[in-house]
């Protein structure tokens, strides 16, 4: 590849800067290069090629003379040591500022993804919980770097993009480490900005580096139909562009080329639903730019007179913008030999806005609705820090990045019809604290396009959502904060739950914590005491467990996921190697090699519950509940193994009784629940006492105790049920 100079450089910057500022650019050149002397890149280029390119990326987005500037600039005060005065001084204090702002970005560097740091906390929690710390506080300065000037990101995600191409210098682990970061972060930054020409490139380079194969299987499944796709494209190109001269529309028309990341997520998207890598719409794809927004439309009706559109395959971005304003008709039509084709249609501004995003605010500085425009992109960051000032910890700031800053997005209406973006999966609930966090505390029903619908509904494209709410200031439910429910999707809806049970006074709140785990204990059949469950999870008294449940900041699912993880039992005797041996029931047993095994009826174990395999003589190993009755008095300890759950998908007996107040309807809505969650019910029986108590035992399979806690959380929202417990009566294992 050749090696870019300075000439080119000022070449590009030429072409819409004033020859005044072209020299800020030689200039900052010129000082950029005498400060990195002799320090050269680990590929051994001289260290200059790197606030080269950076500042060819910004070039190419037309960025304004101080951006090239701060660009060759950025690692001098770092790298080299020149104190931030001194650029001052030389540049002047537009130009040092946006290098400290740099700076100041890299100096703590985002190492992981959030779901590889969180993943990383279940193995080693200390170095996990400070990664994922420091990811946190480096993408916050971040968005306040974008706040107070959106072009150090600009800069930073340039200097990404150059270090993505030249990532081949670094050994193995660090260019996956470093390309799952660009995947998790900067592509998503550069998507929700709108600069479709960093995104692309940006996805495209991490993933060779992550699925090098898939990266390569893709571009080879591209190439083999390459001449074929360019001549079909030049082909139906020529005949929409006679269409549209008939029709009195200037346009131009070209095919719109297809990224290795983007077909490869359309690939796993069609290959989930059994289709072809053949039957993908938009590897054949045109953009048509047009003079005016009536034009678009006008167009539109011509690619439809043409061809015939394929139904849902039709989008209108213009009429109901993107939230980073990006504009455009989308329409897929099935075109001639029978294939589909999508088609783009915008005006020459919407598709510097749709490439450049708010890069395009320098180019249309000055230009009239340019920086009406830019000030609308930004609102969404502005909302976005106005709440996440009071978000607590690491954790909860990075999944509300992942949810609410990098959506997939639906768009629903207000009853006055203002336009509302929410992200897929989103909720009426998630609509309500959207529009206002108190409109979401005084909820208490939802209505989408006049229809009563369930506060759980996904809402869909188009919904009008309306909220009904309580006269009373009722405050939101501690039910809306159980995934399992799934009442809410958003992390700003969720924190804002959590912040009203947080105001609440303490004592309620330990009152409230303890009722909900004491349920959780008794239904899942744990036996653990409060003060055991406080010491598992590292809270000092139990009294700051149960204020944490109870105020929401802590899920009562993640409690008992915790309780229920498997932790190998600390049995007398020397330590053996272990020596994992699958086994038909879906356990592995650890120091022997292969036994059969089988599930003891007493106890009925599920996996996730902590167990022990017994020795019985000439029925192999039987396992156990570890605190089962049945082994805790065993006189013959050395009969006792370790074992540990396997990856066996199997179904696991266990009983489950449910109590309610009897009424017609009532089994039938218990056994829907049951078969909405995928679990079978092997028998049943129900009792009924003259006080119309109806006592239902199922026998049900299960994958698991984290199945059973979801199904128990849906049982418990039937009409007229009022408690469930597990209980140790089963039948025998399905084979």
């Amino acid at each position: 590849m050749t090696t870019a100079t300075v000439n080119d450089l000022l070449a590009k910057a030429a072409a819409y800067l004033p020859p005044d500022k072209q020299g800020l650019v030689r200039e900052a050149y010129d000082f950029a290069r005498a400060a990195h002397d002799g320090q050269a890149r680990l590929s051994g280029e001289p260290y200059i090629t790197h606030p080269l390119a950076t500042a060819l990326v910004l070039a190419d987005l037309s960025l304004d003379a101080s951006t090239l500037a701060a660009a060759l600039l950025h690692d001098v005060i770092e790298d080299c040591g020149v104190p931030r005065e001194v650029l001052a001084a030389r540049f002047g204090e537009e130009v040092a500022a946006l290098v400290d702002g740099v700076t100041k970005l890299s100096l703590v560097e985002l190492r992981a993804g959030a779901e590889h740091a969180r993943l990383g906390a279940d193995r080693d929690g200390k170095r996990a919980a400070e990664q994922l710390h420091a990811q946190a506080e480096s993408l916050r300065k971040m968005l306040l770097a974008m706040a107070q000037d959106i072009r150090v990101v600009l800069i930073k995600l340039a200097d990404r993009l150059h270090n993505m191409r030249t990532l081949d210098a670094h050994p193995p682990e660090r260019r996956v480490a470093i390309a799952q970061e660009t995947l998790d972060i900067y592509a998503p930054l550069a998507t929700r900005l709108g600069i479709w020409d960093l995104k692309w490139q940006l996805e495209d380079l991490a993933f060779r580096h992550i699925q090098p194969d898939e990266y390569h299987r893709i571009v080879r499944l591209l190439a083999t139909k390459r001449d074929e796709r360019e001549a079909y494209l030049k082909h139906v190109s020529g005949t929409l562009e006679s269409a549209l001269k008939q029709e009195g529309v200037k346009a131009l028309v070209s095919g719109r080329p297809k990224h290795i990341y983007s077909v490869f997520r359309k690939a796993q998207k069609y290959a989930a639903d059994g289709k072809d890598f053949d039957e993908i719409y938009d590897l054949y794809a045109l953009r048509v730019i047009v003079d005016t927004q009536a034009d678009c439309y006008h167009a539109l009706g011509a690619i439809h007179t043409l061809w015939r559109p394929m139904p849902g395959q039709f989008d209108d971005y213009i009429a109901n913008p993107k939230q980073n304003l990006y504009q455009s008709l989308h329409t897929t039509v099935m075109c001639e030999g029978a294939t589909p084709l999508e088609a783009q249609v915008r005006t020459a501004e919407m598709h510097q806005f749709a490439e450049y995003g708010v890069a395009a605010h320098w180019r249309y500085k000055g230009v009239k609705g340019g920086s009406a425009k830019f000030e609308e992109r930004m609102t969404w960051l502005r909302q976005l820090l106005e709440w996440q000032r009071d978000v607590s910890g690491a954790e909860e700031f990075m999944e509300s990045v992942k949810t609410d800053l990098f959506p997939d997005q639906v768009f629903v209406y207000t009853p006055k019809g203002e336009i509302k973006e929410l992200p897929v999966g989103a909720t009426p609930l998630d609509f309500a604290y959207l529009v206002h966090t108190d409109l979401g505390h005084r909820c208490i029903g939802a209505k989408a396009n006049g229809r009563i619908v369930p506060l759980d509904y996904q809402l869909q494209n188009g919904d009008t959502v309306g909220i009904m709410t309580s006269k009373l200031a009722r405050g939101p439910s501690l039910d809306w904060l159980n995934p399992d429910l799934g009442y809410l999707k958003t992390n700003s809806g969720l924190h804002k739950v959590r912040q009203w049970f947080r105001r609440q006074e303490r004592p309620a709140n330990i009152e409230r914590g303890r009722e909900l785990l004491q349920r959780e204990l008794r239904r899942l059949a744990l036996h653990h005491t409060e003060a055991e469950v406080a010491r598992i999870l590292k809270y000092d008294a139990p009294e700051d467990l149960f204020d944490d449940i109870g105020n929401g900041n802590l899920g009562i699912g993640k409690v008992a996921s915790r309780l229920t993880v498997l932790e190998e039992p600390e049995l007398p005797g020397p330590p053996t190697k272990p020596v994992a041996a699958p086994t038909p029931s879906g356990v592995q047993v650890m120091g022997v090699g292969d036994l059969l095994t089988r599930i003891a009826r007493c106890c009925s174990p599920l996996p996730g519950d902590q167990i022990v395999g017994y020795i019985t003589r000439g029925a192999g190993v039987t396992i156990h509940k570890k605190d089962c009755l049945n082994i805790a008095h065993e006189d013959e300890p050395e009969r006792i193994m370790p074992v540990t759950w396997g990856a066996s998908k199997q179904l696991y007996p266990v009983s489950v009784r449910v109590t309610a107040w009897d009424r017609v309807g009532l089994l039938r809505d218990i056994t829907n629940v049951v078969a909405g969650e995928g679990v079978n019910i092997t028998s049943s029986t129900v009792e009924t006492s003259p006080d119309r108590t109806a006592l239902i035992t199922l026998a049900v399979e299960t994958n698991g105790i984290g199945q059973l806690r979801k199904l128990f959380t849906k049982l418990e929202t039937i009409k007229g049920v009022t408690g469930i417990v597990r209980t140790d009566v089963a039948t025998s294992v399905r084979r």
